[in-house]
């Protein structure tokens, strides 16, 4: 049954959407004590955010259930976003070490911001076992002719891992890693004259009124409400000489062989359809 909801920011934004599923929604409080971005999660600041519902599969339920656990959580102050992540694996596989590479070629954890919620000018962050990021702009989806900006940065971004196991070694048996992430609210500017608005297009549909728009670089306020999401991309993977590699393709006419397991489903196998990634509220937070 399709679910009629909003597209809100930090206003509520007018144009309705007729979704598949009801995205998720999720409570972030504030913090006085901004965490130790070293991708250990015991800051207090962790201790007093809820973790996120378990991810599922990209499709929404009823579809397999994600062979290992995944989940996260959520901070802020006046100057960062902080996201923490803990993904349960027993094969710790990263290769790509360049920063922009590709990640999702290899196991990841990815991050979709949407601050104003009209699926217009959003923001991707993945990182992988290394450590190594990859972020990019995009002034609409793919399926709305977008084009990503890879040369766009997340600028003052800081991320660390964390690894309960060994990388690239199938002699033993992992059990995870941790990710940690502080992106600053400055960063979240679209590149000068790569806005949707510096193009407006006839599909973009949910745009919001120019009074309405999220201010660039600037944060939320409490009682504000963001699009995000998370995803994460898992590869069959077999044993070779000195690592890992991806499983080789079971056929032709498998054209999505890897896992993507979500935070707040999208109702099919594609990340960039910002109308259905996760209610984010921004509260005021208690640390214990």
């Amino acid at each position: 049954m399709a679910v009629t909801l909003g597209l809100n920011g930090a206003s509520a934004v007018g144009a309705l959407a007729q979704l598949p599923v009801e995205p998720r929604a999720y409570d972030a409080p504030s913090t006085a004590s901004p965490p130790g971005i070293d991708g250990s999660l015991g800051d207090a600041a962790w201790r007093a955010a809820p973790w996120t519902e378990s991810f599922i599969d990209i499709r929404g339920e009823g579809w397999p259930a994600p062979t290992w656990e995944t989940r996260a959580k959520i901070v802020w102050d006046e100057g960062h976003l902080y996201i923490a992540a803990e993904l349960e694996e027993p094969h710790l596989w990263a290769t790509l070490a360049d920063r922009d590479a590709i990640l999702y070629r290899e196991h990841d954890f990815e991050v979709f911001i949407d601050p104003d919620g009209d699926a217009l000018d959003y923001y991707e962050l993945e990182i992988n076992a290394l450590g190594t990021e990859f972020d990019l702009f995009l002034p609409r989806p793919y399926n709305r002719k977008g084009k990503a900006n890879v040369g766009w940065d997340m600028a003052g971004l800081r991320t660390a891992v964390l690894l309960d196991g060994t990388l690239n070694d199938p002699s033993d048996e992992d059990r995870g890693w941790t990710v940690e992430i502080a992106i600053p609210w400055s960063a979240l500017r679209p590149p000068k004259g790569g806005a949707a608005a510096d193009d407006p297009r006839e599909t973009d549909r949910y745009a919001t009124a120019e009074e309405d728009r999220h201010e660039p670089g600037a944060g939320p306020r409490a009682g504000d409400e963001w699009r995000i999401n998370f995803s994460r991309v898992q590869w069959p993977v077999e044993v070779v000489p000195g690592g890992y590699r991806r499983a080789q393709e079971p056929g032709p006419g498998d054209r999505h062989p890897e896992h993507n397991w979500v935070w707040s489903p999208q109702g099919e196998i594609n990340m960039h359809i910002p109308e259905m990634w996760g209610i984010v509220r921004f509260t005021e937070g208690a640390e214990r």
